[in-house]
């Protein structure tokens, strides 16, 4: 039943890795419930698991579980259900049971590529994860993430913006958002056709100790991680190590060298065989051949051939004024310009600049940041 797994996963001291020994020794939640104290004492079980284990103790606490999941509209899968995501279950320790929310299934049908990276976060690695997520989910990849801020968010609003879809595997419960600020992403996320992911029950808060746990199963669903931007012990660097041993493939955007935020998707290209990002393309020829051939355009054809990123940035939009083709050539997409600079540099009057960065904005050419500084947006 049901019910057994979901106690069975809410046990205190019962982790993935102990679940997976009383799975293998048992076959199933239903015989764990039935095992005796010596068999379960014989895997070397925290007291308190076996004697919540004996005594059936979360039984009542599981069927409102299910009720209260129920009623929030997600679902609940089990790891012996014909409909739990095949590739987590091929990992060594996968979650016995899975909180869903949203059109899970439509999205882990498609190939799946998790963006993660640092939470504080440059500028340059925002519009790096927003354009790497939105240039896969434009062409039906499903993007994957933590919800966390910086590259996380940036990755699920790419691939937003790309019309696509996105999941978002959470270290709470599914019905918490961590970080709070995050709800109306989380909102749009389902509204937009992705979906919520968690192995924690209800009401689980975010303590650090979850977040391991969340970044396996990122790297589990997916074909490969992307790592942007990543401090020397980062949890992105976690994820990365993880999919590397869930034999996955790990890609990396290089940064800059003086940078610490770049020391992580440095070392994962210089010394951990990260194959090197700088566009969409070099992700899809990775994938498995039949993946890859959906995505790639055909070697010959009457298709133009795609402009790449350098292409996109020299270009200026028809029907841009004098002064917002001027701004537009003096923002770049990685440095953030402040509005005295650009006064000084392109010698327009400030009420001339503001009026320029706003149609600018408008068209979706540049995007303001805090304090006063404004970026190409690519």
């Amino acid at each position: 039943m049901i019910r057994d797994w979901v106690a069975l996963n809410m046990t205190p001291g019962i982790g993935p890795r102990a679940a997976a020994k009383l799975l293998e020794r048992f076959g199933s939640a239903e015989a764990v419930y039935r095992a005796t104290r010596a068999e379960l004492e014989q895997l070397r079980l925290l007291p308190e698991a076996v004697d919540s284990i004996i005594a059936r103790d979360l039984q009542d606490r599981a069927e409102a579980e299910i009720e209260n999941v129920e009623k929030l509209g997600a679902d609940l899968l089990i790891l012996d259900d014909g409909v739990y995501p095949s590739l987590l279950r091929e990992i060594y320790d996968p979650p016995i049971t899975l909180y869903v929310k949203g059109a899970w299934e439509e999205c882990l049908d498609q190939p799946c590529i998790a963006v993660v990276g640092s939470r504080r976060c440059s500028t340059y690695g925002q519009n790096a994860s927003l354009m790497v997520a939105r240039d896969l989910a434009q062409r039906g990849v499903t993007v994957i993430s933590g919800l966390a801020r910086g590259i996380d968010a940036a990755a699920h609003r790419g691939a937003l913006e790309g019309g696509g879809r996105t999941v978002a595997v959470l270290g709470t419960g599914i019905d918490e958002v961590y970080p709070r600020d995050h709800k109306k992403l989380a909102d749009e996320i389902l509204e937009c056709g992705g979906a919520l992911i968690t192995q924690f029950p209800l009401g689980t808060p975010p303590v650090s100790e979850n977040f391991p746990y969340r970044n396996r199963i990122i790297s589990g669903l997916s074909l490969g991680v992307v790592v942007v931007e990543a401090a020397e012990n980062s949890g992105s660097l976690i994820t990365a190590r993880l999919g590397i041993e869930q034999n996955r493939e790990v890609f990396a955007v290089p940064g800059n060298i003086t940078s610490k935020n770049s020391f992580g998707t440095n070392y994962l290209i210089k010394g951990a065989g990260a194959k090197l990002v700088q566009q969409w393309q070099d992700i899809a020829v990775e994938l498995p051949p039949q993946i890859a051939a959906r995505l790639l355009p055909p070697p010959f054809g009457d298709k133009k051939k795609e402009k790449s990123l350098a292409d996109q940035l020299a270009l200026v939009p028809r029907g841009l004024s004098g002064p917002e083709t001027m701004i537009l050539k003096l923002l770049s997409a990685d440095s953030p310009e402040h509005i005295d600079s650009l006064v000084d540099r392109s010698g327009l009057s400030i009420s001339d600049l503001t009026a320029a960065l706003l149609s600018l904005e408008m068209r979706e050419l540049a995007r303001a940041l805090p304090g006063r500084c404004f970026v190409r947006k690519i």
